[in-house]
């Protein structure tokens, strides 16, 4: 069910330029962008390009209607005012359009609020690669109140101490950037805390609002 109107909605803007493109000229350029557009968004859906779902969709609503804007403003130049059935089809196709900018909206503000509060732990991909030397000797991951996390345990191949695996990581400060691009702007934290036992190296995903 998803997967079809994840299809549908790929296609709305594809469906919204055939109703109102007129030329031979721009109607099949401006068509096959939106196709590329519409393909890519399809690939994102089904995991076969590594991006975020949701920024995925934010980001093609508007991409397609400033490219079916194009569209219509080069088909303008050259033939004129649309008139007649046009007219009725351009309205029809403003609504597609509307409706769809509309249930993005609201779904990428339920998305936001669906994220406030972290629920699992950071992705293993999250983690830094270690240097040469260093080897991960335990993990472990879990959730508190306002925080998931992923902590591992680091010790050395080589002998290093304590301290000389500190070093070794290269953070000597915790590190804070975006879980995401576009809609996920919590926190997602990487740093090093050491005692002469052992050095851990965590990643933590802070709650929206922290």
């Amino acid at each position: 069910m998803w997967s079809a109107l994840g299809l549908l909605f790929a296609a709305v803007p594809l469906i919204a330029w055939a109703m109102v493109a007129r030329t031979r000229q721009a109607g099949p350029v401006v068509g096959v962008a939106l196709l590329a557009c519409a393909g890519l968004l399809v690939a994102v859906q089904h995991g076969w390009v590594s991006a975020s779902r949701a920024d995925a969709h934010a980001v093609y609503v508007p991409v397609t209607g400033l490219l079916i804007g194009f569209g219509v403003l080069l088909e303008r130049h050259q033939e004129g005012p649309g008139q007649g059935r046009w007219v009725h089809r351009r309205s029809g196709a403003v609504g597609l359009l509307v409706a769809q900018l509309a249930l993005t909206l609201c779904g990428c503000a339920l998305y936001v609020l669906m994220l406030a509060e972290p629920s699992e732990p950071p992705s293993a991909r999250d983690v830094p690669k270690l240097p040469p030397g260093l080897t991960v000797v335990s993990q472990n991951s879990g959730c508190g109140t306002s925080n998931c996390y992923r902590t591992l345990v680091i010790g050395s191949t080589t002998g290093l101490s304590p301290d000389g695996i500190v070093h070794a990581l290269g953070r000597p400060h915790e590190t804070c950037r975006p879980n995401g691009w576009l809609l996920d702007r919590r926190d997602l934290c990487i740093g090093v805390t050491a005692s002469d036992e052992r050095v851990v190296l965590y990643v933590a995903l802070n709650g929206l609002f922290d």
